[in-house]
């Protein structure tokens, strides 16, 4: 099979502008980082490709050809084309795209998270969040989520992440019942169950609380702030619930010893994806804009 004859490559067009903008061979030559002898064998092959001579020799250096200035102008702006789009793509990463599963509480995504949810997904069309609620532990390592959201101080081992705010909880009662002379005494509560006992605040009430002022408990802390909010009792609850809630009313300012760490959490072998990056970076930023509001000291509330 006969072979397909060359064709100029883009080396050949940057061997003629090279020689063209020098005028030599050697400066040429340095300029492309070969040898003298290398670029004026080159030429020659790259005259007899195309049939007609390039340049012509005079005593004050290489001189273009009628030819020559048309290959050394197409090469000009091929060189210009290929800078463009060089810097253009320089800083444009892909789009981050794909599924990303989140998991947190339902508190947590109805009462903070879901604008900052919103406005992810605005930035990034190309990525679905798959959203997954409950207070139980899930296993990243099986893929049970790609990132957590969760108030805890002691994350997991296994999990990389970022402690993005801390959690203050206070004292609420509801609007429509008169707060009592000394809520803490004198009112009946309502507190977390034992599923999240883990939390500081809950240990507080299951020993402070006698069994007789205990109006009920909630297994979650939407179902707890609704409680307060239609006056079954005082009770502790996060600030961004209770500074934002038009029910509530805060009756003591936050304990500090019941704050939790909010993280946002990862497996290691997903913390640098695209997309999961994405998401992490932007929670971070948007729950610093609101950390006022989560650590209790938002203007007014303190």
């Amino acid at each position: 099979m006969k072979e397909p004859a060359r064709t100029l490559a883009w080396d050949d067009f940057r061997l003629i502008d090279a020689v063209a903008t020098t005028r030599n061979l050697p400066a040429a030559a340095a300029r492309l980082g070969i040898d003298h002898s290398t670029v004026f064998r080159r030429l020659k092959a790259i005259e007899a490709l195309v049939g007609t001579p390039l340049f012509e020799r005079h005593r004050t250096g290489y001189a273009l050809t009628p030819a020559g200035e048309e290959m050394a102008a197409l090469a000009a702006r091929v060189d210009e084309d290929i800078t463009a789009v060089t810097r253009r793509l320089i800083g444009q990463a892909p789009a981050p795209a794909g599924e990303v599963r989140l998991a947190t509480s339902d508190s947590l995504l109805t009462e903070l998270l879901m604008p900052m949810l919103a406005a992810f997904r605005r930035l990034n069309p190309a990525i679905r969040l798959d959203l997954v609620t409950g207070n139980a532990a899930l296993n990243l390592s099986r893929r049970d989520a790609d990132v957590a959201v969760r108030a805890t101080d002691a994350p997991p081992d296994t999990l990389v992440g970022r402690r993005a705010a801390r959690i203050a909880w206070g004292l609420y009662g509801s609007v429509m019942v008169a707060p009592a002379t000394d809520p803490v005494m004198e009112s009946d509560w309502v507190c977390l169950g034992d599923n999240l006992s883990s939390l500081k605040v809950v240990r507080h009430a299951q020993a402070m609380v006698p069994a007789e002022r205990l109006g009920g408990r909630f297994d979650t802390v939407l179902g707890l702030a609704h409680a307060v909010a239609s006056g079954m009792g005082v009770g502790h609850l996060p600030c961004f619930i209770g500074d934002t809630w038009p029910g509530l009313t805060r009756l003591a300012p936050p304990d500090p010893a019941y704050a939790s760490d909010l993280w946002l959490l990862t497996h290691p072998d997903l913390r640098r994806t695209p997309r999961v990056r994405a998401l992490l970076d932007h929670l971070t930023e948007t729950i610093a804009a609101k950390r006022a509001l989560i650590e209790g000291t938002a203007a007014g509330m303190a």
